[in-house]
C-alpha cells in the first residue's frame, strides 16, 4: 500500500491533483472538481486538528465495527456515504483549493507522523499514524479516480 507519508507517493499525488482542471468531469458523484478538491480538505483538517466534528453515538459504533473492514479494503466504494461538515454544494475557487489541498497534502511527507494532531476519528474512533495514513491515502486516491486521475 502506499504511503501518504512517502515523498514520492505524495508526489505522485500533487501531480494527479495537478493534472485536474475546472472542466474535469467525476465518472460518478454528485460534486465537480472544485467541490472534490475543498471536500477532500475537511479528513485532512480532522487529522491535522484543526476540524472538530460533533460526535454521533450510533454512527460511531457503526464505524467501529467496520473500521478494519473498511482500511483494509483495496478502495473505497463508489458513493460511500461521508460527514456532512465534507460535503459541499456552494461554488468553489478551484485554483484557491487546488492549492490549499496540495499544500496540506504536502505536510504529511515533510512532517510525517507529527502532521496528525488527533488520534480519534468522528467515525472509526481511536486511529494510529497508519490508520490515519491509510485512510488519507485512500480518500485522496478515490476522488482523484473519480475525477479520471
Amino acid at each position: 500500500m502506499k504511503s501518504i507519508y512517502n515523498k514520492d507517493h505524495n508526489l505522485e499525488l500533487i501531480e494527479r491533483i495537478n493534472r485536474l482542471s475546472p472542466e474535469s468531469q467525476a465518472q460518478w458523484g454528485k460534486m465537480n472538481a472544485a467541490q472534490m478538491l475543498s471536500h477532500c480538505q475537511g479528513p485532512i483538517d480532522v487529522a491535522f486538528g484543526n476540524l472538530k466534528l460533533k460526535p454521533n453515538f450510533l454512527i460511531g459504533l457503526l464505524g467501529k465495527m467496520f473500521k478494519n473492514k473498511i482500511l483494509n479494503a483495496a478502495e473505497f466504494k463508489k458513493n460511500s456515504p461521508t460527514a456532512p461538515e465534507f460535503i459541499r454544494k456552494e461554488a468553489i475557487d478551484f485554483e484557491q483549493s487546488k492549492k490549499e489541498l496540495i499544500q496540506k497534502v504536502m505536510l504529511f511527507s515533510e512532517l510525517g507522523e507529527k502532521a496528525i494532531k488527533s488520534s480519534k476519528h468522528l467515525f472509526f474512533g481511536e486511529m494510529s499514524f497508519e490508520d490515519w495514513d491509510r485512510l488519507q491515502y485512500m480518500h485522496l486516491d478515490h476522488h482523484l479516480k473519480q475525477f479520471g486521475q
